[in-house]
């Protein structure tokens, strides 16, 4: 944390080439917490640039006494990526994978179909829902981060994440009844 408030001391007193440093330091946390709420590849891109650039220009906005940087920073991308959902029409073609898998074709779908289940189980959380679960069990943000990410108490975070923990197993026990 300290290393975030130098480089955006010297951000802000001019040296903008510094806040590469931010964003390296940074990506892999907001890109995990957008590719787990937004499907599409290319959105996924647009939503992560955009998070960055918004960041870069309230960056005088930041307050460290508030939160951590990374907590603002997950605000901005949680905010940017409701937005998007909200004006979301459903799709009905299905996505196509970016590249040839070259692994055994048997394990491959079944890791895929794997995924994709997953996927589909995230998606039939409520929004709520889901964001805290991403933050909490897959990015491994702290329940106070969250909190905050999400303006809501900690009480709540911990209920929607014991409400999505327990329909995602509905959902797995469903999935497994019917197979088996």
């Amino acid at each position: 944390m300290d290393d975030d408030l130098a480089t955006i001391q010297q951000v802000l007193g001019g040296d903008v080439n510094r806040f590469r440093e931010l964003v390296e330091r940074h990506q892999g946390i907001v890109f995990g917490l957008v590719a787990n709420l937004i499907a599409d590849r290319h959105e996924r891109d647009d939503i992560a640039q955009e998070t960055f650039w918004a960041a870069y220009l309230g960056l005088r906005s930041y307050d460290a006494q508030k939160a951590k940087f990374s907590t603002w920073l997950l605000t901005i991308a949680r905010n940017r990526c409701i937005n998007v959902l909200r004006r979301r029409q459903p799709t009905t073609l299905e996505r196509l994978p970016a590249e040839a898998d070259h692994t055994d074709p048997a394990e491959s779908l079944l890791r895929e179909e794997s995924a994709a289940r997953f996927d589909r189980f995230l998606d039939a959380l409520p929004r709520d829902q889901r964001s805290v679960f991403v933050l909490s069990e897959i990015q491994g943000v702290s329940y106070q981060e969250i909190a905050q990410i999400e303006d809501v108490p900690v009480g709540t975070v911990k209920s929607r994440i014991s409400r999505a923990k327990e329909k995602l197993r509905s959902l797995l026990s469903q999935t497994a009844e019917e197979i088996g």
